[in-house]
């Protein structure tokens, strides 16, 4: 019997060889959906899901989840990507200088926030947002995305996962009319926002 556990902890690497090299990231960035389908284009991404963090309300839900934000929780191969490429294509993907809110959805469940789990990833984060500071050309002080030690993720129902690709056209209409796009175009310039266009 006292070897039976080890064994099972061996098989299941084999079977599931994702386990030995995935990390996981909590971002938000106003809308979900937005956010998700944008990460997910890159290289090295394994999965990422629509869900709720930041807050103490436990089971949030869509309608109900006063202290959290919309976030994505991002599965990563780290021997693929590194952290600070995740972390500058989600920031040209937001913008960083908008603490109140995201675009069109206004609010504290859309603030962006960068959730870190040590000191390691902390540093990575603030890396990040001098760079964006940088690459903006504005003060430092003018970036207003919180830094905040990671919490538990909720995930979101069902129909939120995946949007994007299930509900196409809805997806493109909230898009354009929240203004995302044309509005990370103003701020961003001709800096690449994704490693894929939304039109392919």
């Amino acid at each position: 019997m006292k070897y039976f556990l080890p064994l099972i902890i061996v098989f299941s690497i084999l079977i599931n060889p994702l386990n030995t090299i995935a990390e996981e990231l909590i971002l938000a960035g106003g809308c979900f959906w937005c956010l998700e389908h944008d990460l997910e284009s890159l290289n090295g991404i394994n999965f990422v899901q629509s869900g709720y963090s930041g807050g103490n309300l436990q089971n949030p839900t869509y309608e109900k989840h006063d202290g959290h934000q919309e976030v994505v929780l991002v599965n990563y191969d780290s021997k693929l990507v590194s952290l600070s490429e995740i972390l500058r294509l989600y920031l040209r993907n937001i913008d960083p200088l908008d603490g109140k809110g995201q675009f069109c959805d206004r609010g504290d469940s859309y603030r962006p926030v960068m959730f870190f789990k040590d000191s390691i990833e902390e540093s990575e984060a603030k890396n990040a947002l001098i760079s964006a500071s940088n690459e903006l050309r504005v003060p430092f002080e003018k970036i207003s995305v919180e830094l905040k030690s990671k919490g538990q993720f909720w995930l979101a129902e069902e129909y939120h996962q995946n949007f994007a690709e299930r509900n196409e056209f809805k997806y493109k209409f909230y898009r354009f009319t929240c203004g995302r796009d044309q509005e990370l175009d103003k701020l961003w310039g001709d800096k690449a926002r994704s490693t894929k266009p939304w039109s392919e």
